[in-house]
């Protein structure tokens, strides 16, 4: 093949769904890298097959030399350990935050469909953590020569990054330089805890997400309203507020609204009888516990508002309120006490889109039970029973039991941590160099369809 061919692109996965993201960049004809490896889940599937059942490597990696992860969601890293057993022996890249959380995100994920043998876990955990390099933000690695990478912040969740790409002139002069960029998923403005995204100088060829670009997301401060008057409503009802989310990234958001409400509301009334300071806010999710734990240590990487409460005094992520739940019997005992008493509560518990976890034990108890409300503030990706309970859904099946739905369920899209349409738009236009060239993934097809004709043809 002739070198002005290179550099090329090859899409692995969130090709025309919103999950299993995986692409490669090919330098030249021996050498290429990966820009993230992750999981398919709901009905998506892979260009050659690959979908939540067959997760299987079907692409060819003999000339991956490196793997680029731009954050540590599981529809970005889950496939990894697959990627492992197909023979990937190379080095890891990604953000300093995003190598303490991705052992352990890949450690859940091991256990789930590997082993959960404590000395297969030990080893592979070890495996990973050597293959791990830690890049700062805003400066260049050199991958393999002709192969430049460098991160800059994706505000989506903590340690995410859009990631430049540099592909430099061979020494025939029969290529040049070529710039691109994959953005990950990019992150929402005013969104708590993170900076927002800056767009980059430029780039020749562009790879964006889509998951909103049909849409745009409510503000912060109309979306926190919300988020109380809905608590509020649902409160009254002496039931129980069920949260499914992602164990990192809006669990985190979640909770640090939460405890800005309990404290802008201190010596109020949450519900009759029920002062704010005395309503539970239990998180569910061993996992979530455990992100929240490394955001708690990372502070260094929020953004100013978020370091201010901290040096105030104020813990958004550990407040008096929030209760955690670890073992398994904890968890199905405050399964059967929420559903059986009159005493509410929030619970959050993953998983977000309510594909498994311990969030749908919650939904099998509560779901014919009105005095109940679902709150729904994440991406519900086709074929999930969370898309199913937004679409108005009145029975569902959950372990192969039929369930009713009688709880009120409410969608709430100002929490989604991705950037909405014109998050999207700003990134691609606020390039000083645009892009020559732009390939839109991880979206549904209609969405993809609305975001290329804006990016064609401008309003």
């Amino acid at each position: 093949m002739r070198t002005s061919q290179y550099p090329d692109i090859l899409h692995h996965g969130a090709v025309t769904g919103t999950t299993g993201s995986c692409h490669e960049l090919i330098a030249d004809q021996q050498r290429s890298i990966l820009i993230d490896c992750g999981l398919f889940q709901g009905r998506d599937i892979g260009p050659y097959g690959a979908n939540a059942d067959n997760l299987q490597i079907d692409f060819d990696i003999s000339r991956v030399q490196a793997l680029v992860v731009t954050h540590v969601h599981i529809d970005h890293v889950g496939r990894i350990p697959w990627l492992l057993a197909a023979g990937f022996d190379g080095p890891i890249y990604c953000s300093e935050p995003s190598a303490r959380l991705l052992p352990i995100v890949l450690e859940d994920a091991f256990r789930l469909s590997f082993s959960r043998q404590p000395k297969s876990v030990e080893r592979y955990i070890k495996l990973i953590e050597s293959r791990l390099r830690p890049l700062p933000y805003n400066q260049w690695q050199a991958i393999f020569p002709g192969l430049q990478v460098r991160l800059q912040r994706a505000g989506h969740i903590l340690g995410s990054a859009y990631v430049e790409c540099k592909t430099q002139k061979d020494i025939t002069g029969d290529s040049k330089d070529t710039t691109v960029i994959f953005s990950g998923d990019l992150g929402a403005p005013h969104a708590p805890i993170l900076p927002a995204p800056k767009p980059p100088h430029g780039c020749d060829i562009l790879v964006i997400e889509s998951t909103y670009g049909d849409k745009n997301h409510e503000h912060r401060k109309t979306r926190r309203q919300r988020l109380e008057a809905t608590l509020r409503k649902a409160l009254q009802d002496q039931g129980t507020v069920l949260i499914p989310a992602f164990s990192i990234g809006r669990t985190q958001e979640l909770l640090y609204e939460l405890e800005d409400i309990i404290y802008r509301n201190a010596g109020k009334q949450a519900a009759d009888g029920l002062p704010w300071n005395q309503l539970p806010i239990i998180l569910d999710s061993p996992l979530a516990s455990r992100f929240t734990e490394v955001y708690r240590q990372l502070t260094p990487f929020w953004e100013a508002e978020a370091l201010k409460k901290v040096l105030s005094g104020r813990n958004p992520l550990q407040f008096d309120q929030l209760l955690t739940v670890d073992s398994n019997a904890a968890h199905h005992k405050m399964v059967r006490h929420l559903a059986g008493s009159a005493r509410p509560a929030v619970v959050i518990s993953a998983s977000g889109m309510c594909t498994g976890g311990r969030i749908v034990n919650y939904l099998k108890a509560m779901l014919d039970d009105p005095r109940h409300n679902v709150l729904l503030v994440g991406y519900q990706a086709a074929g999930t029973l969370g898309r199913q309970l937004q679409h108005g859904a009145r029975q569902v099946e959950i372990d192969g039991d039929t369930v009713d739905v009688r709880v009120p369920i409410e969608t709430m899209s100002g929490y989604s941590a991705h950037a909405d349409q014109a998050g999207l738009l700003r990134f691609v236009k606020g390039m000083k160099k645009p892009p020559k060239e732009i390939r839109i993934v991880h979206g549904d097809p209609k969405t993809q369809e609305i975001l290329r004709s804006l990016l064609r043809n401008p309003l």
